[in-house]
Formats: C-alpha cells, structure tokens, sequence
C-alpha cells in the first residue's frame, strides 16, 4: 500500500477529527510526529495551520481525501458495492488524480472496510469548506448513486443526511439531485433552477442569473480540477434547464 505526491503535497483541516481517523493509517506511513507541519514534494517543510484563526487551512488535496471518505460511505450504504458506482468512481479519478489514481483507489477500497461516522464527518467538511465546494462534492455523490439509472432510496437517505450535516439548503440538495433526474420528472428544470412551475418569466430569468452565479467554476478554481469539473458541469445543466424552460415557454 503507497499514498504517494498528492498526499504528500500538502494536507490540512482533515489530519484531525474524524475524516484524519479514517485515514489514520495513510498519514501514519508517511508523518512520524508531524501535527502541525508536513512535508511537501521537495522535502521542505509547510505549516498548514492558518496564524490568523490557529485553524488548519484547506488545500486541494483535503478535498480530494474528503471526497474518498464520503463516497465511501455512499457506496457501501446500502450494504455492497454496485460495479456501476465503482466504474463512476474510476473514471472519476483516472480524469482527476492522473498518475495517482490507482494509488487514490487503494485508498478508498481501504475506507470502504472502514465503519466511519459519515454524519461527523461531513460536519467537519461544513466548518471548513467553502459552500460552493460544499456543493460541488455533494453534486458527485448524488452522481455516484446515479450511476445505473436508479436512486437506491437508503443511499439518498445516507446523502441527504450528508448534505443537512455540511449546511446546505433543501433547495440546493433538490436543484443538484433534479439534474440527474430530467427524463423521469417533467419539472426538473423548475427544481434546478429553485423555482415553482408556477413562476413568471421574469422571476425564472432571475433565478438562473442567481443559479449561474452560484454555480460558476471561478468559485472553487482553488479546490482543484476534480471540484472545478463538477462545479462546470452543474453550471452546464443550469443553462440546460434555462434552455428547457425557455423552449417550453417560448421565452426569447
């Protein structure tokens, strides 16, 4: 078992609480008596701790690893893992971790033999991730529980337990898990979009604008290319429920 340069390269918040106990025993092949300074790829040394709050700073990697703990959770739900949820998984991390993604696998087939207090864990991703990167985590979970087509309902109970506990709205959860939905809910792009069928042109034009702002990538460019990618393609489904509404309407 290895954790190489991505591990290496910087960790924050996660070495402590319940996400750096799921991965205690990663930091412990690699961090003899590190707490508050790590090593980067040169071999010199970081403090991650930020002096202005004494609190640990996010890095991109601690997303990384949050995402490896909370998919875990998600997968193993309902009791086994589905081949299509790992083949999700796979692609996610082939796309995102490159050269690391067999060593970020090793890491998550080692979570999934883990019983590990999602509902805690996902608190200590709301105290220190930002709400967009919040989101964009929470938009490939859903997508992993997507992955042949049906919602299990126990694995959407275990994400929106998930969603509540890192502080994000109702009407975020419904608007993420509504774009995976479109063909078996004739209102997905109302839900999407945080609105009621029911609303005029002009209150649906502003509800995009909000949605679109929310949603753009420049908003997680620090949290890395893994959360920059979800976050694209939730601003992508945005303009297409947008498109949707519009083309239902006869909106110009």
């Amino acid at each position: 078992m290895s954790v190489g340069r991505w591990i290496l390269g910087g960790l924050g918040f996660v070495l402590g609480g319940p996400i750096g106990a799921a991965i205690g025993v990663f930091i412990a092949m690699f961090f003899e008596s590190s707490d508050n300074v790590l090593e980067d790829s040169d071999g010199q040394g970081q403090d991650y701790n930020d002096p202005r709050t004494n609190r640990r700073r996010v890095t991109p990697n601690d997303i990384k690893i949050s995402i490896l703990v909370l998919v875990a959770c998600v997968m193993k739900a309902d009791g086994h893992v589905k081949k299509s949820e790992l083949e999700v998984v796979k692609d996610f991390l082939r796309k995102n971790y490159g050269d690391d993604a067999n060593e970020a696998l090793q890491m998550l087939k080692t979570l999934l033999e883990q019983n590990i207090d999602y509902v805690s864990v996902a608190h200590q991703v709301g105290e220190y991730v930002n709400y967009s990167t919040r989101l964009a985590i929470l938009q490939f979970l859903v997508n992993v529980a997507a992955a042949d087509g049906v919602f299990d309902d126990i694995e959407m109970q275990v994400i929106e337990q998930i969603s509540v506990s890192m502080g994000v709205s109702q009407g975020d959860f419904d608007s993420i898990v509504a774009i995976y939905k479109p063909k078996r809910d004739p209102n997905w792009a109302y839900v999407a979009l945080e609105i009621e069928a029911t609303a005029t042109d002009e209150e649906v034009k502003k509800a995009y604008r909000k949605m679109a702002m929310k949603y753009h990538p420049d908003k997680v460019a620090s949290a890395g290319d893994d959360i920059k990618q979800k976050a694209t393609e939730k601003f992508r489904a945005i303009n297409e429920a947008y498109e949707s509404i519009k083309l239902m309407r006869g909106m110009k």
